[in-house]
């Protein structure tokens, strides 16, 4: 992504109980990519490229291709690496998880990527059908400064072909200026969305969370599968919703926060943090946890099967998991990185805004991981029919 993401959990060591809780008591079901569809299985199986040797820790290829959310890591890290250990990164971004799986199962292992970033929930299927290459877990010695916490997901118990790039969750940001009353909650965002900020209004460019806004909002586990829910959920987003909103937008953060571009933006926190921070008028923003519930999830460092370059790819997760390097992400992208003591350090560095990074332990019981089950697709369906009803 060219602008800015989230990216995406921003606990602190205490709530990190809550959220290994959360994900241990989940299943993560079947997948449809929204450009695959039922061809998913298919485009898998059918020969593509012969498959690229692993990593065995020699030389470093003198390229890197990272396929990730935009505006995601910092860009004097990515520069640092190239100075320390010599290739060439280039970066592509995609505003979901749909978009990139689409891109990987066309491209049958010849996409051209080394790594991408994958949520947690999406990354069995990946793995089942290809799409993943296993680490060499020699070559990534930093692994050891994870914080326990984040390791051993249920999407990958022994973390084979993933581990974790940031934590982070959805809420929504307005503009004090124009929107006079508080907004709380997702009704609140509503009510506002079709009232004062009508034509002034960007939603995540996603599909989970577009649909999360409507079942969040109505008390219903946003993991439903009963196709009433999703009746209802199409109905609103399309004919009440979408005709008050201007954008589908995924990072806010990056031009349309600091340029003032909309009154009310459904957001990742740490994109929020980003345009907050980078606004000429801080004080003109408002951050609010999505409410009464809303999304935790979290984006994992994996290396996409038919990687021409395994030894720059794991070198590069390697150097992006020491705790100096990680914490120059942190500040940057406004994420928990999963490193161990990470937010002690934050806080004794003096970082800005750590209220949008570190959530307390009430805050994380409110946030809920996504399911992938049968419904992916309908999901897909809807988001495509509301950007259509929008004009986007």
């Amino acid at each position: 992504m060219s602008a800015k993401p989230p990216v995406r959990i921003l606990a602190s060591s205490a709530a990190s109980r809550i959220i290994a809780q959360e994900y241990s008591r989940r299943r993560f079901l079947g997948f449809t990519a929204a450009a695959a569809g039922a061809g998913l299985l298919a485009a898998c199986s059918s020969p593509g490229a012969e498959p690229s040797p692993g990593a065995t820790g020699g030389a470093l290829e003198k390229n890197l291709s990272i396929y990730t959310w935009g505006d995601y890591d910092d860009p004097e890290v990515l520069t640092d690496f190239t100075a320390e250990l010599g290739p060439e990164i280039t970066l592509d971004s995609f505003n979901s998880n749909e978009e990139m799986i689409s891109k990987l199962v066309a491209a049958r292992g010849t996409s051209g990527y080394d790594i991408v970033v994958p949520t947690g929930p999406f990354i069995p299927q990946m793995i089942e059908n290809g799409l993943l290459s296993p680490f060499n877990k020699d070559l990534l010695p930093n692994m050891e400064h994870v914080d326990p916490a984040f390791l051993g997901r249920d999407w990958d118990p022994n973390n084979e072909y993933s581990v974790i790039k940031a934590w982070g969750t959805t809420g929504f940001v307005y503009d004090k200026t124009k929107i006079s009353r508080e907004l709380k909650t997702w009704d609140d965002f509503i009510d506002a969305a079709t009232k004062e900020a009508s034509g002034s209004v960007s939603v995540l460019d996603d599909p989970a969370p577009l649909l999360g806004l409507y079942f969040w909002s109505n008390g219903i586990d946003w993991n439903t599968t009963d196709p009433a829910h999703f009746d209802a959920a199409e109905d609103f987003l399309v004919n009440t919703l979408a005709p008050h909103i201007s954008a589908f937008d995924s990072y806010p953060g990056g031009v349309a926060i600091p340029q003032a571009q909309h009154a009310l933006m459904q957001s990742w926190n740490g994109d929020a943090r980003i345009g907050i921070l980078e606004s000429e008028d801080p004080d003109r923003w408002q951050w609010v946890l999505g409410s009464p519930d809303t999304e935790l999830w979290a984006d994992n460092w994996a290396i996409a099967a038919g990687a021409p370059n395994p030894e720059a790819a794991h070198a590069f997760i390697n150097y992006i998991l020491d705790p100096e390097v990680s914490l120059r992400e942190l500040d940057y992208n406004g994420y928990h990185t999963g490193v161990a003591n990470i937010e002690e350090t934050a806080r004794d560095e003096g970082f800005e805004m750590l209220d949008l990074i570190f959530f307390d332990e009430a805050q994380v019981e409110t946030m809920h991981t996504q399911t992938i089950t049968d419904m992916q697709q309908r999901i897909v369906e809807i988001w495509d029919k509301t950007k259509a009803a929008a004009g986007a």
